[in-house]
């Protein structure tokens, strides 16, 4: 039997279409709903089929879902939890794949109904590729899924939750909200910070080269290029929306390129060496956990 009778899913880019190829390949929701903003998002979704039933509206999205998932950008929240809560059923779990938490608690919170439980949630998985044909059944497979229920939440939802994420293939881990967004500001938010500013500077440089910046363009700078590719609108949302655990971890970092300014201007070699060692061998234990492959280019094929 399916774990749940319907799940809803809001917003088709590649998490939420991802969600509903893995459902389906584990049989996880008898009936499941999507709903997307867009169109024409709403239309390429139902040429696909990964959903039972593509709705126009939110109201009848959620209608009666046992499990309703926000897969919007985080800046949306708030409007659509304002929208969706009226029409959500007691007993119904409500969360989302927002990639701060704090902010999601803040915003979708107030609006959540007596008798539903709101557990936030997310999937530390994705490509630099949107869109609802972006979507696979394998995205989670290994992965990790950070929930961080709040104060006074129901444990046997929270343990259904869990459920889900593991049946979707996600090794599932629990933190506080506060905590989460401190380490995705370094493990995620401040790398695609970086990417996003050395392609930006590269693009301006390229000018003055003569288009050699790109035309030349070594391993680490496609790869920079690749997370700089990423979905603008949700990481717009996500740096305004986790902005003091980012200015943290971005002094810290300010800090530490400093010290490696001052290595290369003074030809320390020694400095450089030991830095260069010691990230070496981080690479070297996510490669161990299962959390990439020791290939050349970031364990991927292009």
């Amino acid at each position: 039997m399916s774990m749940f009778n319907k799940i809803a899913i809001i917003g088709l880019g590649l998490i939420g279409s991802s969600v509903f190829h893995a459902a389906r390949r584990r049989q996880l929701g008898t009936e499941l709903a999507g709903y997307d903003i867009n169109d024409d998002v709403r239309l390429r979704a139902k040429a696909i089929g990964f959903a039972n039933i593509i709705h126009d509206d939110l109201a009848s999205c959620v209608q009666n879902a046992d499990l309703v998932i926000l897969c919007t950008p985080v800046g949306a929240y708030k409007s659509v939890a304002e929208q969706i809560a009226p029409h959500l059923k007691k007993g119904a779990i409500l969360s989302d794949v927002g990639s701060v938490k704090g902010a999601v608690i803040r915003d979708v919170g107030p609006f959540v109904p007596a008798g539903v439980h709101f557990i936030p949630a997310h999937p530390i998985a994705g490509t630099e590729f949107s869109g609802p044909e972006a979507g696979f059944a394998t995205l989670f497979d290994g992965r990790w899924a950070i929930l961080t229920p709040v104060a006074g939440g129901d444990p046997a939802a929270v343990e259904k939750l869990k459920s889900f994420w593991q049946g979707l293939g996600s090794k599932v881990d629990m933190m506080d909200a506060g905590h989460h967004d401190l380490v995705l500001a370094i493990t995620s938010h401040l790398p695609h910070l970086i990417a996003y500013n050395i392609v930006g500077t590269a693009h301006d440089l390229e000018k003055v080269t003569e288009g050699e910046v790109i035309k030349y363009s070594a391993s680490g700078f496609r790869d920079f290029t690749r997370l700089a590719a990423s979905d603008p609108t949700m990481w717009r949302d996500v740096f305004l929306n986790n902005r003091e655990a980012v200015l943290e971890v971005l002094g810290r970092f300010n800090e530490d390129l400093s010290q490696l300014q001052r290595a290369v201007r003074n030809g320390d070699g020694e400095a450089l060496f030991d830095l260069f060692t010691r990230t070496r061998a981080i690479r070297r234990a996510i490669v161990d956990i299962g959390q990439d492959t020791a290939a050349p280019n970031f364990g991927r094929k292009s």
